[in-house]
């Protein structure tokens, strides 16, 4: 197992990114890299995270993903994390205005955390747009035609260059809420915050949990299954 990738790893049990978030190791858009290099300048031996994912209870399998149908997940993608992302956005972007205006003076680094969430926020609707017009379609058809042995025409030269383009742009909304998380202090309310000050840190984490759930389904088990599935059409 230490040879495999950390996206690997996740992706055959969904319950050990837990183990990797707890140690701040990246599963998702950094999830290419094996545990021993994962580890390095963090502060755990990769001997202790092997350990930790030996001894989850095999009785309680996560769900697996890894080997739904592409149309099964494409369709839990949009249902779960999409739906998300939509629905949520709006309201802790109303949370970060109001924290920003109120608090703004005396803890400057708020208003720089609600222009990056509205500027994060505006990336994933555009993105989720092109998803759900385009590349998502095509896997659904992509999945069907190939249960039935059957091709289909390719709307682009190869479902690669769409889903290139949606893996940088994963990069970048990855890379911004890492920057909120940096300016929050790991979503850290002060002692003096009030209920809407906490309520915007409390949903900010909770909003990085999904999607990082939700970049790690895509980078690391819906792209590349499309891809080889194209491939071997």
């Amino acid at each position: 197992m230490i040879n495999k990738t950390v996206a690997q790893i996740v992706a055959s049990d969904m319950r050990t990114a837990t183990i990797f978030k707890k140690y701040g190791i990246d599963f998702c858009c950094g999830g290419g890299m094996p545990v021993a290099e994962a580890c390095k300048g963090k502060d755990v031996e990769a001997s202790t995270i092997l350990y930790e994912i030996d001894n989850l209870d095999k009785g309680k399998a996560d769900t697996d993903y890894n080997n739904m149908e592409l149309d099964v997940l494409v369709k839990y993608i949009l249902k779960t994390h999409h739906s998300y992302v939509s629905e949520a956005a709006p309201i802790i972007l109303q949370f970060a205005d109001k924290v920003a205006k109120v608090h703004g003076e005396s803890n400057p680094e708020n208003i720089e955390i609600a222009k990056l969430f509205r500027e994060v926020k505006l990336e994933l609707e555009q993105h989720m747009s092109k998803e759900e017009g385009i590349l998502f379609p095509h896997i659904v058809n992509l999945a069907i035609a190939n249960r039935k042995g059957e091709s289909i025409s390719v709307p682009f030269g190869s479902v690669k260059d769409p889903i290139k383009m949606m893996e940088h742009e994963h990069d970048s909304a990855g890379d911004i809420f890492k920057e909120i998380e940096r300016l929050s202090n790991n979503f850290t309310p002060p002692s003096h915050g009030c209920n809407t000050y906490r309520a915007l840190y409390h949903h900010l984490k909770e909003f990085q949990d999904d999607l990082h759930i939700h970049i790690h389904l895509e980078n690391n088990i819906l792209f590349p299954k499309s891809i080889a599935m194209e491939k071997n059409s």
